[in-house]
């Protein structure tokens, strides 16, 4: 009877030390970011042993558990990539949603390459039709 109860015990108090770990990939409550850490110096410090020009543009979860997504930028192209929680591995690829085959890591690429239409210099330009229209499409050509 003592027996089983000292193995309950250990067994109880082995489970609650089992569930304060926090774990590279899920093991830890659903708020990620109270444990792991990532700033874009530290990103950026990592992604250089690999490769020395690389600059670091965003850093967020990633939408699969376990990882970082890292805006980044290498001779003036733009990229996704990611780093483990527990920052040891660097992941190049695309993740997709198994359910609804959605390429998620398009979406953060698309956005990543979007650009801002307020910071476009049009003072030169040639405005065709109504300046105010909701809908604009600026067309760039070098007449040279």
């Amino acid at each position: 009877m003592i027996r089983s109860f000292v193995v309950t015990l250990f067994s109880f108090i082995f489970i609650i030390l089992l569930s304060s770990v926090s774990y590279p990939f899920g093991g830890c409550d659903s708020e990620c970011q109270r444990c792991h850490t990532l700033s874009k110096e530290e990103a950026e410090d990592l992604l250089k042993t690999l490769a020395p020009d690389i600059k670091v543009i965003g850093v967020k979860m990633a939408p699969a558990k376990g990882l970082w997504e890292i805006a980044v930028e290498r001779s003036g192209r733009k990229g996704i990539t990611y780093i483990d929680f527990a920052k040891e591995n660097v992941i190049s690829g695309q993740i997709f949603h198994i359910k609804t085959k959605e390429n998620l890591t398009r979406k953060s690429f698309v956005e990543l390459q979007r650009v801002d239409f307020s910071k476009i210099p049009l003072e030169d330009s040639l405005v065709m039709g109504n300046p105010e229209a909701p809908t604009k499409i600026v067309i760039f050509d070098d007449p040279d």
